[in-house]
């Protein structure tokens, strides 16, 4: 489950670099689940985008092959969020009839199959920012609909490590407890700015780096206020995301550091620890090569599934360390 919602990330980060989100402007969770399958439909699909601000300020003249392009992403997107629901349910009801779930994961997986569900309605939440006044999604909206496919990414990882154990933890304060927790929030807020980074196409500017266009700091960095500058200002989210990147990286080295050098972790932990402190520094060794080209969509993509990485291991790190 897990893979497929990284797979989920992967293809919907597609469908953000292409640009290709808003074409299909309907929510049909279950006819929906077929694509046009006649000259007619695929007609009707084309004059619906064309009625939306996307197509008449940015993507006027598209042709109907170039229109199919788009579609077939943000087709593929959500016919693989179907996909998600359907292998998650099925074997879960099976193994509820057959009662060989433990007690202990019913009600967890219960909150996994409902945030699932929670996230196809923000997704289209999301889109529906963009059919009318806007000609992309709203950068807050993208944060949400992305930290919410990234926190049940490590909630499926953390369950998935759960059952695999077979035994339930055993209630022993550990003394990396906290800290390895607060790691995990500090890479999940830099996620967050990173997909205000991507819903305002920020990444585009500022291209060198470590300075902004030479300076320390960017001089149009606040917006028309806190808000606006927050989540809406390019400079502004993408200074924050770098400063955000520096912190993660020291704190990073520091837990590989500390970790190998503990008494209390064991080796699992140790190799975990050092673990995070790699994947860290390549995520930001990533990052800035993914500006500094201007955000190719397979740099663009890799950056978005190295994330995704560094939460897993993460989380696996923070899941191991409450462990005796």
């Amino acid at each position: 489950m897990a893979a497929l919602v990284l797979a989920m990330v992967v293809v919907g980060g597609a469908t953000r670099l292409t640009d290709s989100g808003l074409s299909i402007t309907q929510w049909k969770p279950v006819t929906g689940a077929l694509p046009p399958m006649s000259a007619r439909d695929w007609a009707d699909e084309f004059a619906r985008y064309k009625e939306i601000p996307q197509y008449q300020q940015v993507n006027r003249g598209m042709s109907l092959a170039e229109f199919k392009t788009i579609y077939w992403w943000e087709w593929s997107h959500r016919l693989l969020g179907r996909l998600v629901g359907f292998v998650f349910a099925a074997p879960f009801v099976y193994f509820l009839i057959r009662r060989q779930l433990p007690r202990r994961l019913i009600v967890r997986c219960l909150g996994l199959f409902v945030l699932g569900g929670l996230q196809g309605a923000v997704g289209w939440w999301m889109v529906a920012s963009g059919l009318s006044e806007r000609v992309s999604v709203a950068p807050e909206r993208l944060a949400i609909h992305l930290g919410l496919a990234f926190a049940l990414l490590a909630a499926l990882v953390w369950t998935a490590l759960d059952a695999w154990a077979g035994a339930p933890r055993q209630k022993v304060p550990s003394p990396w407890s906290g800290g390895s927790i607060a790691l995990i929030g500090l890479i999940f807020l830099q996620i967050l700015l990173g997909a205000l980074v991507a819903g305002n196409d920020a990444g585009l500017i500022y291209n060198d780096w470590p300075l902004m266009n030479g300076a320390l700091f960017p001089r149009d960095y606040a917006g028309d206020g806190l808000w606006a500058t927050i989540a809406h200002s390019q400079a502004a989210v993408q200074f924050n995301h770098r400063v955000v990147a520096y912190l993660l990286t020291v704190i990073g080295l520091l837990t590989a550091w500390a970790a190998n050098r503990s008494s209390y972790l064991p080796f699992e932990a140790k190799a975990l620890g050092s673990a995070v402190g790699v994947v860290v520094v390549l995520q930001a060794l990533l990052g800035v090569t993914t500006l500094v080209f201007a955000v190719p969509i397979g740099l663009g993509m890799a950056h978005q599934v190295a994330a995704a990485l560094v939460l897993a291991v993460a989380v696996a790190f923070a899941w191991r360390v409450r462990r005796p």
